[in-house]
């Protein structure tokens, strides 16, 4: 069965263009000019990606993007036409796993497409290695069952997106060392469109932080070391 991805832009060119490209890779596009349209048919379709543009006529991507995180945790790529930082930072802190800025290359946004399902389905399914015993990470008060998932802190459930449950598992897993910025980006997302000025890791680690109630001034569990990249406390 085809992956199923929701395109929303109300430039009718760029969608026709999203879809053209995402067809021809044998995606299943549920195309969208406006966000209320869009949000109606997350209600009825069961999607596993989706494209949203910021500028929208009715509703903007920010709402959406909010909307989809309150039920379904699918990777979501935000569509910026400017190339400001405060755009980018709003979509990541809002639950976006990725972002693009227009004008862009469709044949990195099909990458990009493709590096995210890869990851959501790396944690959505059951692998026959691990059926018969848990990988269970413990710190603390933070309980994180890796085949199912589920990660909780002090018995209390977090509702983590794929991107923010990689990075504090890969911590997890390196309890005590310092895993640089650099590094965090390519184990995530694995390619090599990494950007030194860019803060999509520094803004996923303060979304982690304020679902765990932690502070970068007085941490329990994710430490900053300024100028490297992030340690999980001991």
């Amino acid at each position: 069965m085809s992956d199923k991805i929701l395109v929303v832009d109300d430039e009718k060119e760029i969608a026709d263009l999203i879809e053209v490209y995402l067809r021809n890779e044998n995606y299943e596009v549920c195309k969208f000019y406006t966000g209320r349209e869009a949000l109606a048919c997350t209600e009825e379709e069961e999607m596993d990606l989706a494209l949203l543009d910021i500028m929208l006529p009715d509703i903007n991507g920010f709402a959406v993007c909010q909307k989809i995180r309150e039920k379904y945790t699918y990777p979501i790529i935000m569509l910026t036409a400017k190339d400001e930082e405060i755009d980018k930072i709003t979509g990541l802190s809002l639950g976006a796993d990725d972002y693009i800025t227009k004008p862009f290359r469709p044949l990195e946004m099909v990458a990009r497409v493709k590096a995210q399902l890869r990851r959501y389905k790396r944690y959505n399914q059951n692998s026959l290695q691990r059926e018969e015993e848990a990988e269970i990470l413990l710190h603390g008060g933070l309980v994180m069952n890796v085949r199912t998932h589920i990660c909780c802190l002090n018995e209390r459930e977090l509702v983590l997106t794929p991107t923010e449950f990689e990075i504090l598992r890969i911590l997890l897993e390196r309890k005590g060392e310092v895993v640089s910025t650099e590094s965090l980006f390519h184990e995530i997302w694995k390619d090599e469109y990494y950007s030194k000025a860019g803060n999509s890791i520094t803004v996923h680690i303060r979304h982690l932080r304020e679902k765990m109630n932690d502070t970068a001034e007085d941490p329990k569990y994710i430490r900053t070391v300024w100028g490297v990249g992030y340690r999980m406390e001991r």
